[in-house]
């Protein structure tokens, strides 16, 4: 959003400031103000998480290994434990009544979001930023 207000701001510049080393410099600081702020926002975001994993309750730094260990589950059973069981069935000859399935649109966007975060990690502890 700020992106979108800086071009029209700079354009105002020319208009009140005649020194152009001090419209230059403005101007700059005008272009880099919505990085600086979405760094901020980053910085905030990893104390909260580094608060969250550092705690020992299960119901606060327990939350992330759940949501993994759910993936990890309904992965397996889509695309292994599933497969085998409609296999085995078949080849038995028995009739069983059609096996649950579910979104995996979702479940891939929570997973893939989730080994993002985990890459993330993976990153910050090979450069020396964490234990």
């Amino acid at each position: 959003m700020l992106q979108a207000l800086i071009g029209p701001v700079t354009g105002i510049l020319d208009k009140f400031i005649e020194d152009k080393d001090q419209k230059a410099a403005l101007a700059h600081e005008i272009a880099t103000m919505s990085e600086r702020h979405a760094q901020e926002l980053a910085k905030g975001q990893l104390e909260i998480n580094k608060a969250e994993a550092a705690s020992g309750s299960v119901f606060k730094g327990g939350w992330r290994p759940f949501i993994g260990w759910v993936c990890g589950v309904a992965f397996a059973y889509h695309f292994v434990l599933q497969p085998f069981i409609v296999f085995g069935v078949a080849t038995a000859g028995v009739e069983i009544p059609e096996l649950p399935s579910f979104d995996m649109g979702s479940l891939m966007t929570v997973m893939m979001g989730m080994l993002g975060l985990g890459g993330l990690r993976s990153y910050e502890k090979k450069q020396g930023l964490t234990k």
